[in-house]
């Protein structure tokens, strides 16, 4: 056999075991994480793997974007493309009571001229909608739902959950092009592990799993992804040639074919078995290992779903059943107090451990001094301690049949003094939070003001995490914003040098930060009360810093947009000398302390009083860069239309909801190229 003969042999072989380990791969995955049977052990998955890999590196042109090798993820960032629903993505009415349950059965019952019905009765999952769209078994687009009509692309990120089937199942009858509607979800073990991670980090927690999911699905890293394990449940087939007219067995076939669907989905006929189904999951969800906030029942024929047809917002043939917020009575220890990046004092139960909607509850915020103080709280009272599927845990009042004896513990009294750093509480007027005033100098608040001046809408210095940020205070390198200028590659590479390459990428990083304009730069300062909104709209008035910190009060009020508090928070964050100092040392490291020329130039008062909305799709511009023109020509951006709205700018598909309002309060609708003929 000749050379080139045998590396072509060799090539073949190559190839072939790269597709068989693919299929492999996919069918164990499978098997963990669908059917929860895993019939090998980790380590041989591993090992399965790690050749795959070194196979498809020395096979580029071989890749996949669907190989299971593609769910770890990648540390590149990517922006979410908007994409048009073939079919709208409605949502369901909600109901609270049986009543109204009984209503919709009737509704039901009367729309289709008292024909034989079956419902299907199904758990409401508390995650993130998705549509994932199929083209011969092969995953090519999952979106998210948006406002119905549009949503984003995200499907590198959805690859890499692992419960998600890239490739169906060989042999699957299932048509050559669908789409199947589902719920990205965190499982309550990764939430609290998650949770647990961002404490320990001194990151604001998550409320609740959805939160976490949804978050984690917008991340730009898809490694990131990965690392959270997220899970989806899917819970509708759509297609025009789907197996079965009945939503349930069409369920079935997906199942079949490799999709996880929930193992409690029931199909009945009458109301009574209706409100079984209701009363059991009531009780048992709390046993499940993923959130659920209700019952969604749908009526089971297609061909009935269609004659029963939608309203504006929501189909008739379907409703959800929301359960009440879960309460526990447990026993009050202790108060602590949080020191946030802003000074504020946030008050924090400490409890008995409680078992609530799934998962252990222990802390729970008191808000601030005057909830406290209406609550009439007592340590050792026993409290009540709600979680629904929206909020962080919370007590909601205290648990008076425990109240008989009489006998209390000492009242809780809001602190006087900041907890990190001693220094005496203020609290500003019209404010019902206490702050710790010493921003130069209490350890939270250093930490967190550098943490808000790398984030992404700030100065984007991506590379310094909390972690990070804390090692390095920890080791005397940064005391304030201005020393990340300062630092070294060798003084973050590590004692052995391991992490050098990191390092050049976060001194590259921070590098890059002095180009970063003056508005986001101002926004990064942390001035209290000024966010992205505000702190652009002080760039324009006063066009660079040193304009900005000779301000009057006088001439701060007479800025549309800038209240009594913003303005006296931003005189006194001026009229500190640490902040003096501080802003001499930025300049020295050359960041963009005002506007550039080129947006001096660019800016004008063409749409100063106008109140614009901005929905649909657009074809010259996005969505941002529309806000931002609309803001450079003195116009405010608003998110929903009311009648002080000017107009809408509208592109292809404006939301429905939206365009119905403006047509109803007469709120003008302007194209793309009306828009900017408008403004030049």
């Amino acid at each position: 056999m000749t050379i080139f003969a045998a590396n072509l042999n060799n090539r073949m072989n190559e190839t072939d075991r790269i597709v068989a380990l693919r299929e492999e791969l996919h069918r164990h995955n499978y098997n963990y994480y669908v059917l929860n049977q895993p019939t090998i052990s980790d380590q041989e998955f591993d090992a399965l793997l790690r050749e795959l890999q070194d196979l498809e590196s020395s096979h580029p042109e071989l890749f996949d974007p669907n190989s299971p090798t593609q769910r770890v993820g990648s540390d590149l960032t990517s922006d979410f493309e908007t994409v048009l629903h073939s079919r709208p993505m409605l949502s369901l009415a909600n109901t609270y009571n049986k009543e109204e349950v009984r209503e919709f059965y009737e509704r039901v019952r009367g729309g289709l001229e008292d024909e034989a019905f079956e419902i299907c009765c199904e758990l409401k999952f508390d995650g993130l909608s998705i549509s994932l769209h199929y083209e011969q078994g092969r995953l090519v687009r999952a979106v998210t739902r948006g406002d119905g009509v549009q949503g984003d692309d995200v499907t590198a990120n959805v690859r890499t959950i692992r419960s998600i089937p890239l490739q169906l199942q060989t042999g699957g009858d299932w048509p050559q092009e669908f789409e199947i509607r589902g719920e990205i979800l965190m499982p309550w073990s990764s939430f609290e592990a998650l949770n647990r991670e961002r404490e320990a980090r001194e990151e604001p927690l998550f409320a609740n799993p959805r939160n976490a999911a949804s978050g984690t699905l917008k991340q730009k890293q898809t490694s990131v992804v990965a690392q959270r394990k997220l899970d989806a449940y899917l819970y509708y087939l759509l297609g025009d040639q789907l197996p079965a007219e009945g939503h349930f067995e069409n369920l079935q076939a997906a199942r079949s074919w490799g999709f996880k669907v929930s193992e409690a989905m029931r199909k009945v006929q009458t109301l009574e078995e209706i409100f079984d189904f209701i009363d059991y999951w009531d009780t048992e969800r709390r046993n499940l290992p993923v959130a659920t906030d209700g019952i969604v029942l749908k009526v089971n024929s297609l061909r009935q779903q269609r004659a029963l047809g939608m309203t504006a917002k929501s189909p008739r043939w379907a409703i959800a059943y929301k359960f009440q917020a879960e309460q526990q009575s447990t026993v009050l220890r202790e108060v602590s107090y949080q020191v946030g990046r802003t000074g504020v004092v946030t008050p924090v139960a400490n409890m008995d451990p409680v078992q609530l909607s799934g998962t252990v509850v222990r802390r729970a915020t008191l808000n601030n001094a005057d909830f406290i103080a209406q609550m009439d709280l007592h340590l050792g009272d026993h409290v009540l301690v709600e979680k629904g599927g929206e909020i962080i845990p919370k007590i909601v009042g205290v648990d008076e049949s425990f109240l008989a004896s009489g006998e209390r513990g000492p009242r809780i009294e809001f602190i006087h003094n900041c907890p990190e750093c001693g220094a005496e509480l203020v609290r500003y007027e019209g404010e019902a939070a206490w702050y710790c005033p010493n921003d130069s100098h209490c350890p939270p608040q250093i930490k967190g003001r550098i943490e808000h001046f790398v984030s992404r809408r700030a100065m984007n210095i991506d590379t310094l995490g909390p972690e990070t940020i804390d090692e390095l205070y920890e080791r005397r390198l940064i005391r304030d914003i201005a020393d990340l200028y300062d630092l070294t590659v060798d003084q973050l590479n590590g004692t052995h040098g391991e992490r050098e390459r990191s390092a050049r990428k976060t001194i590259q990083a921070i590098a890059d930060s002095r180009s970063v304009p003056f508005e986001r730069v101002l926004f990064a300062l942390g001035i209290r009360f000024v966010g992205e909104t505000t702190a652009k709209i002080l760039a324009r008035a006063f066009r660079d810093v040193d304009a900005l910190a000779r301000a009057s009060l006088d001439d701060l009020l007479q800025i549309n947009g800038i209240g009594q508090a913003t303005a006296e928070s931003v005189i006194r964050w001026f009229q500190d000398p640490d902040n003096a100092f501080l802003l001499e040392r930025l300049r020295s490291h050359g960041l963009q302390l005002a506007l550039s020329e080129e947006v001096l130039a660019a800016q004008s008062d063409r749409l100063a009083g106008y109140s614009i909305v901005i929905s649909g799709v657009f074809a010259h511009h996005s969505r941002d860069e529309y806000k931002a023109l609309i803001e450079q020509h003195g116009g405010k951006n608003v998110g929903s239309i009311s009648k002080k709205t000017s107009f809408v700018l509208a592109g292809e598909n404006m939301g429905p909801a939206k365009l119905e309002k403006a047509q109803k309060l007469g709120v003008r609708i302007l194209s793309e190229d009306e828009f900017l003929s408008m403004i030049q």
